[in-house]
Formats: C-alpha cells, sequence, structure tokens
C-alpha cells in the first residue's frame, strides 16, 4: 500500500514551483547575456527600470535595479538595440519569466529606430519641421477640435481639463484609432475631416481655431501609427495651428516635430490650447482697475482745469469792474469839463450878440429862456450819469465786503483750531509737574511691573531729560 502511494504525482504548492523553476534556471542558463531592441522602457522613481527585450517573433520582461541603472553610461530609449547580461529568474508575485539585468550596452539601432530616423531626416530636409512654419496659439479660440480614440484615457484627460479651464469653448471630437495596423489611415481621415470644421461658414458650431491630436503613453511600436508619413503630411497641411500631446514627456513622434506645438501629455496639449479662464477674469479686473484710476485722474485734471478757469474770469471779472469804474469816472470828469466850457461859449455868444445887435429886451429874455433850459438839460444828463455810476461803485463795494467777511470767519476758525491744538501739546502737560518715564531703549514705562531695581531710566521733564536709577523697595 505504501508502494502505491509513492507512485501518486507530487502536488505543488504555487510559490514551490515558481521556485523551482527559478533554482532550474538559474542553474542550466545563468549567468546570460541577450541581444534585442528595448520596448516599452520606464524609470520608476525608485530608479529601478522596467523594459522589454524583444527580436521579430518573442520577447522577455527586464528589470534592472538602481545599482546597475546607476552604471548605464548612456539613457536607455524605446528602440534601441542593445546587449543585457543578467540572471534569469521568475517574479512569483505574478508568475512571469523575468530578466534580472545587472549591465546594458549599445549593440546597434534597433529596425523600427533606424526607420524612424530615416523618415525623420527625410521630412526635415523636406522643410516640414521648419521653426518658420510654426503658428502662435490662438488666445481666444472660438472651438477646439480633438483627434484621438473616444474610449482613450487621452479623451477623458482632454475633456477634463477644457471643462475645468475653458466651460463655455465648445469641443469637436473626431474619433479614430491610434495603435494597430490601421491607426494612421484613420488618423488621416480623422484630422482631415476636422480641418473641414475651421471654414467660418462651418453648419455644426463655430469655426475650429486648434487642434489637438493626442493619444496616452505607451511603448514605441504603440505610437507608431504617429510616425506614418502620411500622417505627417497632412498634419504640415493644417489651415489652422495644431498641438500634438502624443505619449509621455520623454516620447517622440514624427507627428510631434511636424505640429505648430509639441505637448509631454494630452492634459498639456489641452492647457495649452486653452487659457485659463481665471487667468483672463484676473487681467480683466486688472485693465478694470487700470481704467478707473485713469478715468478719476482725468476727472481730477479736469476739476484743476475748471478751477484754473473760474479763478481767472474772477480776477478778470474784478479787473473789468475796476475799468469800468475808471471810465465812469473819466465820463463824468469830462462831461463836467464840457458842461462848464459850453456855459462859458454860450455867455460869450450872447454877450456878443447884445453888443452886436440892439434889440428889444423881449428878445433878450426869449434867450436867456433859452439858455436856461440848455443848462437844466446838460447838468440833469450829468447828475444821471454820475448817479448810476454810483450805484455801480455801491454794488461793487458790498461785493468787496462779503469776501471780506468770509475771510474773517476763516481766520476765527484757524485760531479755534490752533487753540484746540496748544490744549493738547505733550509739553503743556509737563509744565504742569507731569513726567514721561522711559528705559533705556525709549519704550514708555506706565506700570510698576515694567520696573526692576537696579534698572536705568529717564524721566522726561518740560525743559529736559533726567537719568534716574530704579531702588529696590524697603
Amino acid at each position: 500500500m505504501a508502494h502505491f502511494d509513492d507512485l501518486t504525482p507530487r502536488a505543488w504548492t504555487v510559490s514551490a514551483l515558481c521556485r523551482a523553476v527559478a533554482d532550474t534556471l538559474d542553474a542550466q542558463f545563468n549567468p546570460v547575456t541577450v541581444r534585442g531592441e528595448i520596448s516599452g522602457f520606464s524609470r520608476a522613481a525608485s530608479g529601478h527600470c522596467y523594459f522589454s527585450i524583444k527580436d521579430d517573433t518573442g520577447q522577455i520582461r527586464c528589470a534592472m535595479f538602481r545599482r546597475a541603472a546607476s552604471l548605464v553610461n548612456f539613457s536607455p530609449r524605446d528602440g534601441e538595440l542593445v546587449e543585457v547580461r543578467g540572471r534569469l529568474s521568475v517574479y512569483e508575485a505574478r508568475g512571469d519569466l523575468q530578466l534580472v539585468v545587472e549591465s546594458m550596452e549599445r549593440a546597434g539601432q534597433g529596425a523600427l529606430f533606424e526607420q524612424f530616423l530615416r523618415l525623420k531626416a527625410k521630412l526635415e530636409a523636406e522643410g516640414l519641421f521648419d521653426p518658420a512654419h510654426k503658428r502662435a496659439l490662438p488666445v481666444q479660440p472660438r472651438a477646439i477640435g480633438v483627434v484621438t480614440s473616444l474610449g482613450a484615457a487621452a479623451w477623458h484627460d482632454v475633456v477634463t481639463a477644457l471643462q475645468r479651464r475653458v466651460p463655455h469653448i465648445p469641443v469637436l471630437m473626431a474619433p479614430a484609432l491610434v495603435q494597430g495596423a490601421g491607426a494612421a489611415a484613420t488618423l488621416v481621415q480623422a484630422l482631415q475631416n476636422m480641418y473641414v470644421l475651421t471654414a467660418e461658414d462651418n453648419p455644426m458650431s463655430a469655426p475650429v481655431d486648434v487642434i489637438l491630436l493626442v493619444r496616452g503613453g505607451g511603448s514605441m511600436e504603440d505610437l507608431w501609427a504617429f510616425n506614418d508619413e502620411t500622417l505627417a503630411r497632412v498634419v504640415a497641411q493644417s489651415p489652422v495651428p495644431l498641438i500634438c500631446g502624443v505619449g509621455h514627456e520623454t516620447d517622440f513622434t514624427i507627428a510631434d516635430f511636424v505640429a505648430d506645438v509639441r505637448a509631454p501629455t494630452p492634459t498639456a496639449a489641452a492647457e495649452m490650447a486653452a487659457p485659463d479662464r481665471g487667468v483672463g477674469l484676473e487681467s480683466l479686473s486688472v485693465l478694470e482697475h487700470r481704467l478707473s484710476r485713469g478715468l478719476l485722474r482725468q476727472q481730477d485734471r479736469q476739476a484743476q482745469r475748471l478751477d484754473g478757469i473760474a479763478s481767472r474770469l474772477g480776477h478778470g471779472l474784478q479787473r473789468q469792474q475796476d475799468r469800468h469804474a475808471q471810465r465812469l469816472d473819466s465820463v463824468a470828469a469830462r462831461w463836467g469839463v464840457g458842461l462848464q466850457r459850453q456855459q462859458e461859449r454860450q455867455a460869450q455868444r450872447l454877450s456878443t450878440i447884445a453888443a452886436r445887435l440892439s434889440r428889444p429886451q423881449a428878445l433878450l429874455g426869449q434867450h436867456s429862456q433859452w439858455l436856461d433850459r440848455l443848462t437844466h438839460r446838460l447838468q440833469a444828463g450829468v447828475q444821471s450819469g454820475l448817479s448810476d455810476s454810483r450805484h455801480q461803485l455801491d454794488r461793487l463795494n458790498d461785493r468787496l465786503g462779503f469776501s471780506q467777511g468770509q475771510v474773517a470767519q476763516r481766520s476765527q476758525r484757524l485760531e479755534r483750531a490752533a487753540l484746540r491744538l496748544s490744549s493738547v501739546d505733550p509739553h503743556r502737560v509737563l509744565e504742569r509737574g507731569y513726567a514721561w518715564l522711559s528705559d533705556e531703549n525709549g519704550q514708555a514705562l506706565t506700570q510698576v511691573a515694567q520696573f526692576q531695581p537696579g534698572q536705568n531710566v529717564r524721566a522726561t521733564l518740560a525743559d529736559g531729560d533726567v537719568p534716574l536709577t530704579v531702588r529696590p523697595h524697603r
């Protein structure tokens, strides 16, 4: 019976089987050197590196820990052909075969990477990467177009960023495959469809002013659709600025070089296309503040100008009144002199007529009456002119008296303010017998707790300072 039990197959535990396989691999193969292309290279925050080594028909996962990674004298990247030396093992947590790399050296360029470099050199020679062809992004796009896969995480990241920053701008999406054999053709068709929506007469929405071509990270094979020559030429034909955000910051594709702007990630592409609304509102607030200050300054300048005009008009009015008073005085004086002269001339004329003619006394009486009436009219005219001039001078004196009253009132106010200011003068308090105590730093001492025995204190009196020393209380 015991012999029959020995023939029963042994049941392994999973971990024991993994360790047994690892031991067998270690005994049969290690150490081992492998030649192949790097794929899916990534460096963790800890400094450990994870990637795969592959050829045309197979691949194996690799892990290179921080100490070994620090000894590599170049920056590994996808598509490079390398030789790695290490030990085969089994990663028990997943049961995966992996190669723990202890050293790495370049062995030439991989096939995909060489193809990438050839196409890059060709398009660069044609001028598709020329910085002179790069266009600036619009400050406030009317609509934003996005070309990516509808189920990709990149689409979700872009929509989230745009909703957060510019929820008021419409977003149009042209779906396409972003990985696989037919991905390049669908990307070309999606871009051409999006170009139609950039027209001013676009019936669907406002014209698209900027286009985002985005995809998440992956290996060189995953991103290979964005290294297609036809896609590169279609990107160069974009009628509006185009942002390419493919992969991570370390990933580069041909589309990145042709686009107007390269973004390290899809989210960064969305942020470049849509400036934060909060920043725009803050800029508007600053402009509003500047405009308000400018208007206030303009109002102040106009008010000062009006005050100057009013002041000049006031002085001009006073001068005009003075000139009119002088003119009236001159006219009155001329009228008085003229009347006197006229009377003298008339008297001389009458005397001459009386001496020359010998007429009856009645004729002389008529001439005397006519002369009296003329004298009365001239005197009445002079008196009326002088009366008007006196009235004008009285009104001017009244205005002058009112201004003198205002000056007297303001002088009284100034005197009262000076009295109030004098009443709160600290020196007046010191003159009444008070003193102001301060320490060596000039700080005021107002409480007993601030004094210490032996402390130097300064007492300020009305006519000077007295140094004091605090003595202990007995």
